[in-house]
């Protein structure tokens, strides 16, 4: 466990080292760098995790307080930071065996009057998904489509596309309305929407299938990622 970590610790820090060099150059000139709020994340969810019905379950909503000269450097790349941390949080979850009990979320507060300039503090928690456990779509891209109350539909892009078609296809062999990810019970299920070229789960045509997480989704000549917590 050791190792895993280490090693997802060093990706996550050259990571960080390459948007240094770009976006966070001005944003962290000295004292507070980066790679110690990724630091501070995984430990925090080590320190805090707990035996539940699902196994191990971990903070998944980390809250950054820092002083008003920290915030204000770091106002211009925020939402890239926020989006590396929250993937170091879903990797050192994979990595451990831990799950969540909602969708990672990781934001900085408001500038704080009681912290040190080059210091901070985290809040980590444990907040419930809407509808119960995090899952996600991980599209051909990298992007993470969160599966909420209603289903994730898969489609073609068309001229009559609609908002409720979120993983939209520019691929003639997909259909328009191709297959639906969506919730049941505690689990969740992928369904064929009758497409004409079918609906692939792990290489095996499928009409209607369970899905635990891990699974490759083969949409015409797209493939996805299905992620459980």
């Amino acid at each position: 466990m050791g190792t895993v970590r280490a090693m997802g610790l060093q990706n996550f820090e050259r990571k960080l080292e390459r948007l240094v060099e770009g976006v966070f150059a001005k944003a962290f000139p000295s004292g507070l760098q980066p790679a110690e709020l990724g630091r501070r994340l995984t430990r925090e969810m080590d320190h805090q995790r707990q035996v539940g019905v699902r196994g191990v379950v971990a903070p998944n909503c980390f809250v950054f307080e820092m002083a008003a000269e920290d915030h204000e450097r770091l106002s211009q790349g925020a939402e890239t930071l926020a989006r590396e941390l929250a993937t170091e949080a879903r990797q050192h979850a994979r990595a451990n065996s831990y799950s969540f009990i909602g969708p990672v979320d990781v934001r900085f507060a408001p500038p704080q009057t009681g912290v040190t300039p080059g210091t901070f503090r985290l809040v980590a928690t444990r907040v419930e998904g809407e509808g119960g456990r995090p899952a996600a779509v991980i599209t051909p891209e990298g992007h993470r489509v969160e599966l909420r109350a209603k289903p994730i539909v898969i489609g073609r892009m068309s001229d009559d596309w609609s908002p409720d078609i979120p993983v939209p296809l520019d691929d003639k062999e997909a259909s328009r309305r191709h297959a639906e990810i969506r919730r049941l019970g505690d689990g969740f299920v992928i369904a064929d929407l009758g497409s004409v070229n079918g609906t692939r789960v792990n290489g095996s045509g499928i009409t209607e299938r369970e899905l635990t997480g891990g699974e490759k989704i083969s949409i015409g000549r797209s493939t996805f990622r299905f992620e459980v917590g």
